[in-house]
């Protein structure tokens, strides 16, 4: 059966971010305690996106991942990576792993609201 090309809703973006990015929680859950400066975030993501890679199965999101720009592509069909945008890329996907893992910046000013 051929997979159905469709589009991804909110909740489907998160996820390929989470299938992408699972690893993070757990090799470095020491530094993300205390907290990750902008270089060390960087390297770590890197380490976890490797060179490229990704998963996929039958009614499953097709996940690609890449180090380099920090990109994370995914979808419901067969995700071409050269000629599709990825969901994330670059200070966007650091965005986003900050906010779902709640990592802080040590180097942030900023004083918590909350």
């Amino acid at each position: 059966m051929a997979r159905q090309k469709r589009p991804l809703t909110p909740a489907d973006k998160e996820a390929v971010f989470r299938i992408a990015t699972k690893a993070l929680p757990d090799r470095y859950a020491a530094k993300i305690a205390i907290g990750m400066t902008e270089d060390e975030f960087i390297a770590a993501l890197g380490q976890i996106l490797g060179i490229f890679g990704g998963s996929c199965g039958p009614d499953r999101l097709d996940v690609l991942h890449q180090a380099a720009g920090l990109k994370i592509w995914g979808g419901w069909h067969i995700v071409n990576h050269v000629t599709e945008k990825p969901v994330n890329q670059g200070i966007a996907t650091l965005a986003m792993a900050r906010l779902i893992y709640g990592i802080s910046n040590p180097d942030d000013a900023q004083m918590a609201l909350f």
